[in-house]
């Protein structure tokens, strides 16, 4: 097993499933492959006789996509030119792998009013014309891939666990001085990390999957099960409307939207409903 971007909040958790299932793995580091020469990449696997390779690398910003926009040619080749780069390594190495992506490349609903599915096209993308780079640059990466059989595509969604931390969404809620009110599905962090190993582990077909916790949350479901168990006497305070958060708080927009997870659940792979999760996370708290 090849873990490439094992530094970041989702690697890290990658990281911690390894270690507590006994798996195997080697972590990539930046030194090791830079993303320039798939070649070398497809050599270290080789000499390490893996059979699997997982990619969380990538451009989010920090401490949001904001920072995308200062740093385009980082972000454009995190997200879109490196997942190539690592395609390429895979296939002279005749190696199958994961790649993590988002579902950020949407917005709302479906027109019929339900979640977006795995063949359904971005509409929060460079081709819409009404994205964050970010979005664009992530929407790019699974253009990149289209048409590779070797690959899965997950899509992460706002993650989330029971640890306080500044990647944490539901730590953000809690720091964030004033909130936006939006209906999302996200992702439970340790329940899409065991979800998409199960994907090579059951060898489930490859291709693109929705990995977040069914159903979908608004701000203030999520605000209301933090003061539920952490925060009883805070008052949160949320902007007018998206106008009022762009004008005071964003400098580019951002994506909300609902997911259908229905291919990944047919596919044997189970996860909690969302506001379960969500209150599972809160039940146990760890404070950074």
């Amino acid at each position: 097993m090849i873990l490439l971007g094992g530094r970041g909040y989702v690697g890290n958790a990658y990281k911690k499933y390894f270690e507590e299932q006994n798996i195997t793995f080697h972590e990539v580091k930046r030194d090791q492959f830079d993303g320039s020469d798939p070649k070398k990449l497809a050599d270290l696997i080789q000499s390490t006789s893996s059979e699997f390779l997982i990619n969380c690398a990538g451009y989010t910003g920090k401490p949001n996509v904001d920072a995308c926009e200062e740093h385009k040619a980082e972000c454009l080749f995190g997200n879109a030119v490196l997942p190539g780069m690592i395609q390429a390594a895979c296939d002279m190495a005749g190696i199958p792998w994961g790649h993590v992506s988002s579902g950020c490349i949407y917005s709302g609903r479906r027109d019929d009013g339900k979640g977006f599915k795995e063949d359904d096209a971005p509409n929060f993308c460079f081709r819409t014309d009404n994205c964050s780079f970010y979005s664009g640059t992530k929407a790019l990466g699974e253009e990149v891939l289209e048409g590779n059989e070797n690959v899965y595509i997950w899509r992460l969604r706002i993650p989330f666990d029971h640890i306080d931390s500044s990647r944490n969404y539901l730590s953000k809620l809690q720091r964030y001085s004033k909130l936006l009110e939006a209906e999302n599905s996200i992702s439970q962090l340790d329940e899409f990390v065991s979800a998409t190993y199960a994907c090579w582990e059951k060898k489930v077909p490859f291709g693109k999957y929705n990995v977040t916790n069914p159903g979908a949350v608004t701000t203030r479901e999520v605000v209301d099960l933090i003061k539920k168990h952490l925060c009883p006497d805070k008052e949160f305070e949320f902007f007018d409307n998206e106008s009022d958060f762009m004008s005071k708080a964003a400098k580019t927009p951002r994506s909300n939207c609902v997911m259908d997870s229905s291919k990944l659940s047919d596919a044997g792979i189970q996860m909690t409903e969302v506001h379960q999760a969500v209150e599972d996370a809160l039940a146990r708290w760890e404070k950074e």
